[in-house]
């Protein structure tokens, strides 16, 4: 398994096509936690991104000839698989959602927080801020942020030009930060920060 370990992704590909299940396994174990995560953040879901991630290596498995390397790497093509996962989870959920706004309440950040409550305060305020951003928007934050995505990668993931990831990029980091701003306006007590 070590040699698994040390070979690049299109060698583990191509070794899956001469029906290697050992390369299918260490092509796995590198990308699926990523997968999972980049479909956790767009989704909100843990059943969403596991369906996902059961999706996107099924995929690999029956159309792995569709991966062209010259369009970006394996991991981009992953990505933009488990984009168009969560996109589909995303729309049969949506039709079924009831009238009312069912959003879950913003996290009270109770006075006097102090050391690990407020990181976690934080960092559930910017999970927040994500989930509510425009799909567009959060899935170019994701995979360019949090996944640290070349904006080349990105592109290829999502299927679009360089300039238009860069353009949604700026964009979405001006909604993100609007966003961010209103929570902690509301965390420290400011009525001024309730208009978002």
């Amino acid at each position: 398994m070590g040699e698994a370990v040390t070979a690049s992704d299109e060698e583990l590909l191509s070794r899956m096509a001469s029906g290697d299940e050992r390369a299918f396994t260490a092509l796995y174990r590198r990308r699926q936690p990523a997968v999972y995560r980049f479909a956790l953040r767009m989704s909100g879901s843990e059943t969403a991104a596991e369906e996902a991630v059961q999706e996107v290596f099924l995929a690999l498995i029956r159309h792995r000839r569709r991966f062209d390397p010259c369009k970006g790497p394996l991991a981009a093509w992953l990505f933009g698989m488990a984009r168009h996962a969560v996109l589909r989870h995303l729309e049969r959920e949506r039709r079924h959602l009831p009238l009312e706004n069912s959003a879950d309440p913003e996290p009270a950040a109770p006075d006097g927080l102090a050391g690990n409550q407020e990181r976690r305060w934080e960092i559930e305020a910017v999970r927040r801020a994500v989930m509510a951003l425009p799909a567009r928007s959060r899935e170019v934050v994701v995979l360019s942020e949090l996944h640290e995505l070349s904006y080349q990668e990105t592109a290829a993931a999502l299927g679009c030009a360089v300039g238009t990831v860069r353009s949604r990029l700026h964009r979405a980091r001006e909604l993100l930060a609007a966003k961010l701003r209103a929570a902690g306006s509301r965390k420290s007590g400011d009525p001024a920060g309730c208009a978002v």
